[in-house]
């Protein structure tokens, strides 16, 4: 696991687009998380592929959250805990030192995901509280469904 650098950006991409599950962004956000935001970004690397993503940032005006956007893993990888060390080595960096709640959002057909976050809450010993975020009425075209914030903590 290591920091992201702009060359990921494009296997980034295609590791986002193979999951078929997550929302696929350009080409170029992969590029700018990679370069802008390395310090809370993670891949996970084997033999040179990226089987593994993290993206995250400090929200403005909150650096005490954590906000993870996306966690991708290869298919050939899930089922081997990939998500949740990623996760955990996020929260291990000097750059999440301070922070005191983890953000994330999910809709409730990603049962995965869904999973991926209480479980981690579970091994932090911390809690996990729910509240809407943004609801599906929102989003253009009427085709996503409502997402659901998720935050995890206090960590510290």
């Amino acid at each position: 696991m290591r920091f992201p650098s702009e060359e990921d950006g494009r296997g980034i991409w295609e590791l986002v687009k193979s999951t078929r599950v997550l929302d696929l962004n350009s080409a170029y956000s992969y590029l700018l998380l990679s370069k802008y935001f390395s310090d809370t970004c993670v891949v996970a690397e084997v033999e040179g592929k990226i089987v593994g993503f993290v993206s995250a940032f400090h929200p403005p005006k909150q650096p005490e959250v954590i906000f993870v956007w996306q966690v991708a893993v290869d298919e050939a990888f899930r089922r081997r805990r990939l998500g949740m060390n990623m996760l955990k080595h996020l929260l291990t960096r000097e750059v999440c030192s301070t922070s005191r709640y983890l953000e994330i959002t999910v809709n409730l057909s990603n049962k995965a995901a869904y999973k991926l976050y209480h479980q981690l809450a579970d091994e932090l010993k911390t809690s996990c509280v729910e509240n809407e975020c943004f609801p599906s009425r929102l989003f253009p075209g009427g085709q996503h469904e409502e997402e659901i914030m998720l935050r995890i903590g206090p960590l510290i």
